[in-house]
C-alpha cells in the first residue's frame, strides 16, 4: 500500500512535465507557480500562484494540470489559486534561468530582495542571450508578453526579450 507522501510525490512528478504555454522550454514547476500538492482522500488539490494578476496563461495551467492528472487516473482534481504570497521571479529555479537564456530570453539578473532593486537602482543593461554582451538597451517596457521587456543588444544588434524581475 502506498502512502499519501508517495502518491503526492508521484503527482509532483506528473505535474513537473507540463510545459509553460508561453515559454515551452519551461515547465510550470520551473516557473515556481505550483505552490502545493496534497491529497484529501481521493481528491488531488493543487495550489498555484499566477505570475501576474490576469495572466492569460492561468486558464491553460489549470486545464493542463487537470488533463494530465485525469490522464493518469486522478479523477477528482481541485485547483486553488492563491495570490498570497504573490509570485516573484525569485521563484524561478536556476535551471529555469539557464533554459530561458538558451532559448533566447534574458533571465532576471536580480532578486526582488536585492537592495539596488528595492531602491530603484537595478541594472540598466542586461546580458544579451545571443552574444553575452552587456552593451544592451531597453526598447520597450513590454516585450512579447507583459512579463517581459524588449531589449536590443548594441553589439550583435539582435532584439531579445528580458524576463522582468518582479
Amino acid at each position: 500500500m502506498s502512502t499519501a507522501k508517495e502518491n503526492t510525490s508521484a503527482i509532483w512528478d506528473l505535474i513537473k512535465e507540463i510545459p509553460d504555454p508561453e515559454i515551452p522550454v519551461l515547465t510550470i514547476t520551473d516557473l515556481g507557480v505550483i505552490r502545493n500538492v496534497e491529497l484529501k482522500g481521493e481528491k488531488v488539490v493543487v495550489t498555484i500562484t499566477p505570475t501576474y494578476t490576469g495572466c492569460p496563461a492561468m486558464t491553460q495551467f489549470e486545464d493542463d494540470i487537470v488533463a494530465t492528472l485525469k490522464k493518469h487516473k486522478y479523477e477528482d482534481v481541485e485547483i486553488i489559486i492563491t495570490y498570497d504570497p504573490p509570485w516573484t521571479t525569485d521563484w524561478l529555479s536556476e535551471e529555469a534561468k539557464l533554459k530561458l537564456q538558451n532559448y533566447g530570453i534574458a533571465p532576471p539578473e536580480e532578486k526582488t530582495t536585492d537592495k539596488k532593486y528595492l531602491i530603484g537602482e537595478s541594472k540598466k543593461n542586461v546580458i544579451c542571450p545571443q552574444c553575452k554582451s552587456t552593451h544592451t538597451k531597453m526598447i520597450s517596457q513590454f516585450g512579447s508578453t507583459a512579463c517581459k521587456a524588449l531589449y536590443q543588444c548594441q553589439d550583435c544588434k539582435e532584439p531579445f526579450d528580458y524576463f522582468k524581475c518582479i
